[in-house]
Formats: C-alpha cells, sequence, structure tokens
C-alpha cells in the first residue's frame, strides 16, 4: 500500500497516511480532529545499486573539485 502525504486546512499539519487508494475519502487531522485534509504532492526517492538517489539531489561536479571555489564552472 502506498503512503500518501496530506496537509490539514484548519491547523496546518502535515501528516501521512497509509491507504488503499488515493481515491479514499482523506483522513482526518492527527493533531487537531478536523476533517479538512488535502492530499499534496510527493517527492520521491529511488534506489540505483543500493544508493539512496533523491530528485533534489544536488549535481556532482565533474572535475571533483567544487570544494575550491573558482577552480570549476559549477560554482
Amino acid at each position: 500500500m502506498p503512503i500518501f502525504e496530506y496537509r490539514c486546512e484548519d491547523c496546518g499539519t502535515k501528516f501521512e497516511k497509509l491507504m488503499r487508494r488515493a481515491d479514499d475519502d482523506a483522513p482526518g487531522c492527527p493533531s487537531c480532529g478536523g476533517d479538512h485534509s488535502s492530499q499534496q504532492y510527493s517527492t520521491f526517492s529511488a534506489r540505483a545499486n543500493g544508493a539512496p538517489v533523491r530528485a533534489e539531489a544536488p549535481a556532482a561536479c565533474p572535475a571533483g573539485r567544487c570544494g575550491n571555489p573558482g577552480m570549476c564552472g559549477m560554482n
């Protein structure tokens, strides 16, 4: 089952819920008990060669010198 992310419109709390389908009714807020939750867009994570890869990972310096300012065009 996928995990969906929600935001409570009443108190602003962000929370996750394990649900069978996205089209099920939005769950109530675990913080305030309100029933005005909206589903949020989620980022994703993938695995390549066993190492986690995140969508927002910064680009790697092709020369491997980005720790030295001015040594690479990516700074």
